[in-house]
Formats: structure tokens, sequence, C-alpha cells
């Protein structure tokens, strides 16, 4: 483990238990590719990835560093499906469009192990998650979602868990049912995200970080990216800065809200102290819609999070709250320590699909993952390197979905979803 964290990457305990490399050179002057990436998450890694494997050349922006932003921060979470129902797909696309995104959704948990396999990629990666209900309404849902994966979908990976067995399973009086799923998982998001960085280099992409993307433009039929430095001139660009992509195509803000969720680390616990919490390693999250979610690291910590709000609160202000709803969880753990507490921004769409599709005909962009972002983006990656290639059919699925913007406009769509999110804390008491 690293004594201290670099400075330019979030004091968190990500950062502190990943292998952080040296940063790559600023972009300087103009350099040429085939595709330029922009944005250093998994999904422009992934991207990236798949193109120079394709025999692209590639160049990627990052504003920040490698996986600076939501990708290196989140709760870790790989998880089948996206943020928005099936049913509720359903009706926006129809069954057989539905369908096809759930394939997708399976593949990208797939690739995701295969890519930790080929790469070696030392990320913790630990089998198993669960999605608990807390009241009786949540478990009779949960049966009725499970039923419906096996019959509609033939996803039989799923199983309920009653009460009796997820109390030998989770020391927690809170919880009277659970959802298991053995396909998904969790893992250490920087060091996933830094794994694929280094696959895609040793594949030939070129990576400069501190080198935000101020904007594009056309040049002799090239599509031309400026940063402070220089500019990336190429025939394609695929813009994967998602929250953080800011007034580099301000036409993709419309469809995004940026939510800040917060986790907190406890002091290493020991092993049977850890093991006593979590019997099974899965990573837990509950049914409601202001949600807790929680694991286990590999040194034996605690790692909790939840507090979406809409208001980007300090984490300092915030991290006793989120102390309290562990204890509310385990109040078991209310002479453990917290050692490290962080916050990421997380973009969501209006009605939690992934927004996937083209601003132009050679400009990608790939967002709105909505808390599904580990799985989700890496196979996000595979779907625009396959829809530049020249075999789109994928891609388009999710391009077809609609989405509506914010409603209230730049300025008055955050106090909006504020009450919309007390309404929604609301609804979680009863």
């Amino acid at each position: 483990m690293n004594a201290a964290v670099a400075p330019d990457y979030l004091d968190s305990y990500y950062a502190h238990s990943a292998l952080l490399q040296a940063p790559t050179a600023p972009l300087a002057g103009t350099v040429n590719a085939d595709v330029c990436v922009v944005g250093g998450g998994i999904a422009g890694c992934s991207t990236a990835l798949a193109l120079a494997e394709r025999g692209y050349r590639v160049v990627l922006l990052e504003a920040q560093r490698i996986g600076w932003g939501a990708s290196g921060r989140s709760g870790g979470q790989a998880i089948f499906g996206t943020a928005i129902e099936q049913a509720e797909l359903e009706q926006l696309v129809g069954i057989e469009d539905a369908r096809r995104v759930w394939e997708v959704s399976l593949a990208g948990l797939a690739l995701l192990k295969q890519r930790i396999e080929r790469h070696r990629i030392d990320c913790d990666w630990a089998d198993g998650w669960m999605l608990a209900a807390i009241k009786q309404r949540q478990w009779t849902q949960l049966q009725s979602s499970q039923a419906e994966l096996v019959q509609r979908y033939g996803y039989t990976s799923t199983r309920l868990i009653e009460r009796a067995e997820l109390r030998s399973t989770i020391a927690s009086e809170r919880y009277i049912g659970a959802l298991y799923d053995s396909h998904s998982g969790h893992l250490h998001p920087l060091r996933y995200t830094l794994g694929l960085a280094r696959a895609a280099t040793q594949t030939g992409v070129e990576f400069h970080e501190a080198s935000r993307a101020l904007g594009f433009s056309r040049r002799d039929g090239r599509i031309r990216v400026r940063t402070d430095g220089g500019a990336v001139e190429c025939s394609q660009l695929v813009l994967a800065g998602n929250a953080w992509l800011g007034d580099t195509a301000p036409a993709l803000g419309r469809k995004l809200m940026s939510i800040g969720s917060y986790i907190i680390a406890t002091e290493p616990l020991g092993e049977p102290r850890a093991r006593q919490l979590i019997a099974n390693n899965a990573a837990l999250c509950d049914t409601n819609w202001i949600l807790d979610y929680f694991r286990r690291s590999a040194d034996h910590r605690l790692l909790f999070g939840g507090r979406v709000n809409y208001s980007l609160l300090n984490v300092r202000a915030v991290a006793p709250a989120t102390r309290a709803r562990m204890l509310q969880v385990f109040p078991q753990l209310r002479d453990a320590r917290i050692d490290y507490a962080w916050g990421c921004l997380l973009d969501i769409t209006l009605n939690r699909a992934p927004n996937f599709g083209r601003l132009e005909p050679d400009v990608y962009f790939l967002q709105g993952f909505s808390g599904h972002g580990i799985a989700l983006t890496g196979i996000a990656g595979q779907l625009v390197a396959e829809a530049i290639a020249g075999t789109a059919e994928r891609f388009d699925v999710f391009a077809r979905i609609p989405h509506r913007n914010f409603p209230g406009g730049m300025l008055l769509r955050r106090p909006a979803l504020a009450l919309a999110m007390l309404w929604y804390r609301l609804r979680d008491l009863l």
C-alpha cells in the first residue's frame, strides 16, 4: 500500500491502496490519430483498448488522471442489467430491443472477467451480489422480479434468500430477504481502471493526462479536438467523459444530472470480524430509492456508501451521516474507526437507461450509466469500437433508447430534483 496518495488523486481508500503510475505527459502540439477518445475512465479506456486491438491508432485525452472520476471512486459493484427496470425498458423500446440490452449487460460482466484474466489485472475481484429488501413490499417486488428474470429472460443465476438464511449471511437485523446473483460481483475500481489503461498502453494507445478537451471542430475533412497544449486531428471521436465532460459537448449535458454519492471505509477489522459481517463476501445494495451499498475490502475493511444527493454537498459534511447509516445496518461497528471518506459524481439520465449515440456520424458518445457503470462502461467501449469498425448493430440498440432533457433547464433542474429527492426519501420510510 502506498504511504501517501498522489496529490492529483482524491484522498480515498482506493487511491491509497492502488499502485499508482507516474502521470503521462500532457498533450503538446498537434498529433494525428484514427480515433480520439475523451475521458480516462473505464468507458474511455475500454474504448481505446478495443480499438487498438483492431489496429486503430488511438489517442486518449484525460483532463485529470486515469480513473480520477467515478470509475476510480465508486462502490465497485459489477451488476447485471441496467439501472432501469427491464419492464420499463420494454415499454420504451419493445421486448426485442430490451432483450438485446439485457444480453449486452451480461456480456459486459463476461468481458470484465475476461479482461481481468487476460491482462492479469490485480483488482480484488470477488463473486456475488445481493439486492436486499427492508420492507415487505420490497420483498414482494424482489420475488416478482426474480420470477420475471427466469420466465422472460431465462436468467437462472439468481436465487432468493429468505430471512433465516440471510441472517446467517449478513450480520444485520435490517433486511428481511434478498436476491442473490452469482454472476455479479465486486472489485477495486481504481485498480481495474488502471489495469485497463496499462493494457491499452501496451496495445499502442497514446495517453495524455492533464489534457482537458476544450471542444472540437472540422478542419480539412478531419475532426480537430483542442486542448490547452495542442490538438488531436482524427477521423472519429468518442466522448466518454460522462459527468465530467462539461463544455466539450454542451448538448449532451442536458440529458444528464450529476449526483453525489459518498463512501466511507473503516479501519481494517481483521478477517474474522469482517467475515462475520458478510459471510459470503458478496456486495450488497438495498432496494430503497435513497439506497445504501456496502462490501468487504480485500484487507478486511467495510466499505459503506450511499447518501445520494443532488446538491453536491461537501464530503466532510456528509461523512458523519454516512457513518450513521452504516450503524443502522451494523450497530456492532460503533467502535470501528473510519479511516477514509470520499465522494464521487455519478451521471444519471431521467429514465435511468444508459445514453449512447452519435452527435454526428463520426462523433460518438457514451454516458448515463446511472450507477451500473463498472460492467456496462466496459462493454460500452466494446460496442462503440464495433460501430467504428463497421458493425453497429449492438451499439444502435442503445442509441434507439429515447432520452428526454431534464426539466427546468440548466439553472432550475437541480432545485427541482432536490425536491423530488425529498419525496423519494419520504417514500422509503413508508
